[in-house]
């Protein structure tokens, strides 16, 4: 076959670029030199700035000599040193590991572990589980100590440095470089722990770029916004805004934890334009006393993942001002990787109407290649019928590299060629995928992933434990809490409090159950665990105590 004069074109430097978003922090450098990129309670750094610091951070990791696939982890708050880790890390080549700060320090220790992290910045806060976790932990690393102006708890150095003394001694001028290939690793990121060990997902250079530029095109964001970091940077890299900030030219607001008061204050004071968080972000804010809440003059905007948000809590967000944008991903999907995308005429319907709308998972994100509901047997696309199961499945540059060496768990993720999701769901007549359930049965609890087999796991470790069932529960707070069904040992006795201290001894406080109801447990002919009748359980006590 003859070769066409099309495929004579050669690739060359001047025509391909590995695609990194380190390019989006070079480029707001340049452009907005004397704009905020990050403002933190008084202090404010310009984007010019900012570059000149990630690039000594990035000189400084050097001299410990970290370069490619090295691991730099992080247990930090949403603070300067967090956002300027996502680009300083990459910039000398190392692969950034941003540790889930209510995580225990035994979990911490595995991924610590697991991932042969080489050092480890630790903001005061954590320093005591950090010590704890680098206690268990089998090799050497080393400790920077990050001191936060904004923290005034106790401060306990555990590093060989601090921050930003360490910082200053870096080159200004350090010559970093892209990778030599965009697939090269840029964060690892571990999923919660389902029947084992958290898994390690490993982002690359590529779908970072590729996912920062589709969080702008997906929630309309205008040129330099304000935008303000309610969402925990260590969750899927902060949904990969930290690098949308920098393409955006933006600035980042930090927060280190969520103050409803100082939401409404900084959202009035910087003129926020947008946020993101789980919907037990804006419960709070909406239920924050009337005399705390401040009015918006100008359009503030939300993404909002996890549980779907309710028609209350819509409701509730635009009679404060802001609007509700539904989105959907995992950690292995870069975290958003389909949104919920309004129609024409949808404002014009009913608040409950609207509800039922934005409730769903929708469609692909704008830089996502696909995103359908698939019969995992046939690998075929299910109807648009709204009651043909399927689940789930995504395929484009926003899915992770895979697991970190998991070859099994990876190959079976990609089974198809497709990223299978374990999420199972119906597709809706206009296209519009809802999820009716969970194959993995996670529960999600104020944004975060809480496995039941997990916490079944550590309930039958009790000796008076014969069968363990866990389940969500709705939660007017939380939108979902673990509910455990227990059936008792004949001859032993067990009470809701003991068990609870049992757990206490090998859970985080999260994922402990909320509620423990000692019951027989209804079984299929086979044994298993009719856990759908148990949901039902658990939604008419939610119900009944509420009601």
């Amino acid at each position: 076959m003859a070769v066409s004069a099309y495929d004579e074109l050669p690739k060359n430097a001047a025509n391909f670029v590995a695609l990194s978003p380190l390019r989006y922090l070079e480029r707001a450098a340049h452009i907005y030199p004397h704009q905020a990129a990050i403002i933190h309670g008084t202090r404010q750094i310009t984007w010019r700035e900012k570059y000149t610091r990630c690039r000594q951070f990035a000189h400084q990791l050097n001299q410990l000599g970290i370069g490619k696939n090295d691991t730099v982890s992080v247990l930090l708050p949403n603070i300067p040193a967090m956002i300027e880790a996502h680009f300083a890390v990459p910039m000398a080549g190392a692969v950034l590991n941003t540790l889930n700060t209510r995580l225990d320090a035994k979990t911490l220790a595995f991924m610590l572990d697991h991932a042969e992290s080489k050092v480890l910045l630790v903001d005061s806060e954590f320093s005591t589980l950090a010590q704890e976790a680098l206690a268990l932990v089998k090799h050497q690393v080393l400790v920077i100590d990050v001191h936060d102006a904004e923290y005034d708890g106790a401060v306990k150095d555990i590093g060989f440095i601090e921050y930003e003394t360490w910082l200053a001694q870096g080159d200004a001028d350090f010559e970093w470089h892209l990778p030599n290939d965009e697939w090269d690793a840029i964060s690892l990121n571990y999923t919660s722990g389902t029947t084992g060990n958290p898994k390690g997902v490993v982002y690359h250079h590529r779908g970072a770029y590729i996912n920062a530029a589709s969080n702008i095109i997906a929630s309309g964001m205008i040129p330099r916004a304000k935008y303000l970091w309610t969402l925990p940077l260590f969750h899927c890299n902060g949904w990969c805004f930290a690098w949308t900030m920098a393409a955006n030219g933006g600035t980042n607001i930090c927060l280190r934890k969520v103050d409803t008061e100082q939401v409404f204050q900084l959202i009035a004071q910087h003129k926020v334009d947008y946020f993101c968080g789980a919907p037990i972000v804006l419960s709070m804010l909406i239920n924050t006393p009337k005399d705390k809440q401040i009015a918006f003059n100008h359009r503030v905007e939300v993404m909002v993942a996890g549980a779907a948000p309710p028609a209350a809590i819509i409701e509730g967000m635009r009679n404060i001002g802001i609007n509700v944008t539904h989105v959907y991903g995992l950690t292995e999907t870069y975290g958003p990787s389909a949104l919920c995308a309004s129609q024409a005429g949808w404002s014009e319907l009913s608040i409950q109407e609207q509800a039922q709308l934005h409730s769903r998972q929708g469609v692909p994100y704008p830089l996502q290649d696909g995103m359908k509901v698939i019969d995992p047997e046939t690998m075929e696309p299910v109807p648009h019928d709204g009651h043909t199961m399927g689940e789930i499945m995504f395929r484009g540059n926003i899915v992770m590299k895979g697991y970190l060496k998991n070859p099994k768990a990876t190959e079976e993720a990609f089974a198809g060629g497709w990223f299978h999701t374990g999420d199972l769901a119906v597709c809706q007549p206009d296209g519009y995928a809802k999820i009716m359930d969970r194959s993995k049965d996670l529960i999600i609890s104020g944004g975060e992933n809480i496995s039941s087999l997990e916490i079944e796991e550590v309930l039958y470790q009790h000796p008076a434990v014969l069968t363990a069932a866990v389940v969500a529960k709705p939660d007017p707070y939380w939108q979902e809490v673990p509910c455990a069904f227990i059936e008792v040992k004949t001859g032993h006795e067990l009470s809701a409090e003991q068990l609870i201290e049992h757990c206490k001894q090998y859970l985080a406080r999260y994922k402990l159950p909320k509620d423990i109801v000692m019951t027989e447990i209804p079984k299929t002919s086979t044994g298993k665990l009719q856990k759908f009748i148990l949901r039902e359980w658990a939604k008419q006590r939610a119900e009944q105590q509420t009601g």
